[in-house]
């Protein structure tokens, strides 16, 4: 009797050929509101015709409901059943996907090469002169050098790099498997190296720009050399060998310029930049043109403001947006008569333009509308907390332990212990938040109301505003 073979959807495929939790480009993972597709975006850039393509993608593929994340990449939400496929096609023929892969190219080659490119950049690569370098080009050379060798497809979709090419607006707070921030040498610029943290941590030592490529190859290499099957991160390797026997072993793969100089290493820099330059008009030259920033409430945007975004990038400034790691967004390239109403055009799409908005202080997940493992429905108990914020407070909600919102440690978090009730922490600044996932607990089982009381009651952080 014969059998009729059923055929394999592409998302079954993938899973069974390279498994793992994280959507992306090509794989669609489900959630409580629909299918869940991430476009990850190198700095963040995305030309005003690609824009359009993202927005027009998700009106026809999915419900037209976008999230910008806090690693600077979009996502589209409500992918419907069936619609994969046809989306993710769509997105690669716009040029969303990673290049030099052709759409006869293997489904897991394409999903390979699309998640080796979480590289986060500051929102001001390349438009900040005040910068020591333009990380842009550095990060393409290193996502083309992994993408190239195929051992590097077996690294995790969770592997992240960062660049900080001294711009005065970075991200510095976010932990990465490695990192690199620029610093100057003399009349030349060097790299400050980390490994499983983040630019406000001590780097293991240094690297010149030309040796970036080789020896980061070199490093990658040692990394998968000492990997076992459950170690993933950076930080697994390094809790199971030492630092040398990485470094040790990194040396084995050829050009590891590593230096150890203690003396260059006091000149990284070790503050966040200030929250106010994440938001409004900023003057970056001496003409007055600069950088408009906005950013939607809680992250969250729709297709038709999307498009409406594009327009204005147009119109005002480079034809380019660049998504934020806050959730933001900013138009670069933005002259100095145009400043001002760039802003007003941003503040009547709905975008928040000001700090003094409270929901420009807070960050939700997707909560229980969307994510089945949420206790709480996170957005809109932030809509209801932003009316009751105290002046001046930071918080994050988050509807699980697994904190998808915020990869950095809030000055105040919300973690739901049920329906409208929430455990309070605080962030402690004498101690990394990478080994705290929250800080330190304050209340438990607080209502939003008792919350935002419980909030205004304490002492902040120096790092809040």
């Amino acid at each position: 009797m014969n059998h009729e073979t059923k055929p394999v959807s592409p998302a079954t495929a993938l899973a069974a050929l390279r498994p793992s939790a994280c959507p992306g480009l090509v794989r669609v993972v489900a959630a409580r509101d629909g299918g869940l597709c991430r476009i990850r975006l190198p700095g963040g850039v995305l030309s005003a015709a690609r824009v359009h393509a993202l927005a027009d993608a998700a009106s026809a593929h999915a419900t037209g409901v976008l999230e910008l994340t806090n690693r600077a990449n979009v996502q589209i939400r409500g992918v419907r059943v069936g619609e994969e496929a046809a989306l993710s096609a769509a997105l690669i023929g716009a040029g969303l996907g990673p290049t030099g892969i052709d759409a006869a190219s293997p489904l897991e080659r394409a999903c390979a090469a699309d998640e080796l490119r979480n590289v986060m950049l500051s929102p001001l690569a390349g438009v900040d002169p005040n910068s020591l370098c333009n990380t842009a080009a550095i990060a393409a050379e290193l996502i083309d050098m992994m993408q190239r060798e195929a051992r590097f497809a077996s690294l995790s979709p969770k592997f992240a790099l960062q660049l900080d090419g001294g711009e005065r607006m970075a991200m510095l707070e976010h932990p990465h498997d490695v990192w690199l921030a620029a610093l100057p040498h003399g009349a030349t610029v060097r790299f400050a190296v980390g490994l499983a943290g983040c630019p406000t941590t001590r780097p293991i030592g240094t690297l010149a720009a030309e040796d970036i490529r080789a020896s980061m190859r070199a490093l990658l290499h040692a990394f998968l050399d000492l990997a076992d099957s459950d170690a993933t991160r950076m930080r697994d390797v390094l809790a199971a060998h030492s630092l040398d026997a990485l470094l040790q072993r990194a040396q084995a793969h050829g050009d590891f310029a590593l230096m150890r100089d203690d003396a260059a290493l006091h000149a990284w820099r070790r503050e966040p930049s200030p929250a106010d330059l994440r938001l409004g008009a900023h003057a970056l030259h001496a003409d007055g043109s600069g950088y408009v920033g906005a950013q939607p409430a809680l992250g969250r945007i729709d297709a038709h403001t999307l498009r409406a975004l594009a327009a204005l990038a147009e119109d005002s400034g480079d034809a380019t947006l660049r998504v934020t790691p806050w959730q933001g967004l900013l138009l670069p390239n933005v002259s100095a008569h145009a400043m001002a109403a760039t802003l007003e055009r941003l503040h009547a799409l709905g975008l928040i333009v000001s700090r003094a908005d409270p929901l420009a202080r807070l960050i939700a997940c997707t909560g229980s509308a969307g994510c089945a493992k949420s206790r709480a429905d996170t957005k809109a108990d932030a809509q209801r907390l932003a009316a009751l914020l105290p002046p001046d407070t930071e918080a994050h909600l988050s509807g699980c332990e697994r904190s998808c919102a915020a990869a950095h440690c809030a000055p105040f978090t919300l973690l739901a212990s049920d329906p409208d009730h929430y455990d309070l922490y605080q962030r402690d600044d004498t101690q990394s938040g990478f080994g705290q996932r929250f800080g330190q607990p304050v209340a438990r089982n607080l209502t939003i109301e008792a919350a935002a009381l419980a909030l205004a009651q304490r002492p902040r952080s120096t790092q809040d505003v």
